[in-house]
């Protein structure tokens, strides 16, 4: 089993950065070998897929966020970030990260991001 948990939301003016991490613990797992997703959730819409990270570190985002967000991994620390700059208030959203294997995904809790205008 693997334990997932977002941190880093918070509220920010429109044209700020943030930087979320996720932070993955456990047993019986290789962070190194896993995949990253970022999702956002805004109320009443979908979970949309924000940045992802494979083992190796392919990365691949929405035409949403490309050049504003940045996907990275620390596989020493088990922990992936997710850099947000010039937020804007399409951003306000909960922010979730799945950390995938082959077989199974992880969720975390989700952590608020509120851009303000």
């Amino acid at each position: 089993q693997v334990q997932v948990v977002e941190s880093g939301g918070g509220l920010v003016q429109a044209g700020g950065s943030l930087r979320l991490s996720c932070s993955a613990s456990g047993s019986h797992f290789s962070f190194n070998a896993m995949a990253i997703t970022w999702y956002r959730q805004a109320p009443g819409k979908q979970r949309d897929l924000v940045a992802r990270v494979i083992s190796g570190g392919e990365t691949n985002y929405p035409d949403s966020v490309k050049g504003r967000f940045t996907i990275s991994r620390d596989d020493a620390k088990n922990t992936a970030y997710l850099q947000m700059n010039s937020l804007n208030v399409e951003d306000t959203a909960v922010y979730y990260c799945a950390v995938s294997s082959q077989f199974y995904t992880y969720w975390g809790q989700g952590t608020q991001v509120t851009v303000s205008s």
